[in-house]
């Protein structure tokens, strides 16, 4: 006769890789006694209220540990986009480690409740997917993230509540980089004209 874990280990491998409390319930048939078993045996972590992660497929497409923190954010709100001093630090363009996430939704986009600490910022759904990519944590799921010159002008367009600073300094390291073409970073500002104004003066005392 299967053991409560085997029984629960059974029932796990129906689920995805990161699972509700109700897929739980409902799909897997997992009592609230198995999942505390799995958890226990180390099969599943919490992600936050109510969201688990199996630990026999959650591993980051780096092949390193995925980013805990992100993966709750990118289930709880699919079209969140890491971006500003966050986003700057994933690209090495600033030193800043933010204190907590900086996440962007499109403007009256639901702010979810989170475990991980996130400050949301509301972005004109106009504009929301301009220099959009993809962050890979898993084989199976990703967040959004911003391209670098987005992140940039995004630095410059609120650098009254950022700081001038991290606007300046993440410029100056873009315009190192091999490639970095002012030209492509104004035409990409030209959607954002407070920022692009902004732009247009620091590259001409930069260059």
């Amino acid at each position: 006769m299967a053991t409560s874990l085997e029984t629960a280990d059974d029932r796990l491998r129906t689920l995805p890789e990161t699972f509700t409390y109700s897929q739980a319930r409902r799909a897997a048939h997992l009592s609230d006694r198995h999942l505390a078993l799995l958890r226990q045996q180390g099969r599943i972590d919490a992600l936050g209220r109510g969201l688990y992660r199996r630990n026999d497929l959650a591993q980051a497409a780096s092949g390193q540990p995925a980013d805990t923190d992100l993966l709750e954010i990118a289930v709880r709100a699919p079209d969140a986009t890491v971006c500003l001093a966050s986003a700057l630090a994933r690209h090495g363009l600033t030193d800043a480690i933010p204190a907590t996430i900086d996440i962007a939704l499109p403007r009256g986009r639901h702010r979810p409740a989170t475990a991980a600490p996130v400050t949301w910022h509301l972005f004109d759904p106009n504009t929301f997917g301009i220099g959009r990519g993809h962050l890979a944590l898993t084989a199976e799921l990703g967040i959004g993230i911003y391209n670098p010159e987005r992140c940039i002008i995004d630095a410059f367009r609120l650098s009254h509540l950022e700081g001038a600073d991290l606007a300046i300094t993440a410029l100056k390291r873009w315009l190192r980089r091999p490639g970095a073409t002012p030209s492509t970073l104004l035409e990409m500002a030209r959607a954002f004209p407070k920022a692009q104004r902004s732009l247009q003066r620091a590259l001409a005392i930069l260059l």
